[in-house]
């Protein structure tokens, strides 16, 4: 039970996350970005821990650990959104690009996204308040079922 959810609700995050950026049209800003990492991370381990037999337990604690690191920043992210403290303090861009000239293109036609405005909320928590709660939560119940005694 714990590989699946393990497994699943990162996917599902992640699936949220994507759709709202190229369905819905909300672009991340750079921490945004810092909390999907995690979440792939976690992807990979639960689902190899599904082949490896012998190493299924620290397989899956690990993927617990990948979605508790997205979850602290989604805390941190969450209160720089807030203003309970401060984040980037300089520009950071998802621009990509192979020549100098591609990579300018890239810079000048990627939108601005600041790390500290909210651009969705539901119920008042924003996209980074709900990953921490849902992926705290997660990991929180995917080591209790995993480490519990039998």
């Amino acid at each position: 039970m714990a590989q699946w959810i393990a497994w699943l609700v990162p996917a599902a995050l992640l699936a949220g996350a994507l759709g709202s950026q190229h369905l819905g049209g909300l672009h991340p800003c750079e921490m945004c970005y810092w909390q999907r990492y995690p979440h792939w991370a976690a992807i990979a381990l639960a689902g190899f821990s599904f082949f490896a037999v012998g190493a299924r337990r620290p397989l899956v604690i690990l993927a617990a650990l990948a979605i508790a690191l997205s979850g602290a920043i989604g805390v941190f992210h969450a209160g720089v959104e807030l203003g309970w403290w401060e984040g980037l303090t300089t520009c950071a861009s998802t621009a990509t690009g192979g020549s100098p000239a591609d990579l300018l293109n890239s810079i000048m036609n990627t939108p601005l996204v600041r790390c500290d405005q909210v651009q969705f909320a539901f119920f008042g928590i924003s996209m980074a308040g709900w990953n921490a709660l849902i992926s705290l939560t997660t990991a929180g119940a995917v080591a209790w079922l995993t480490l519990r005694r039998r």
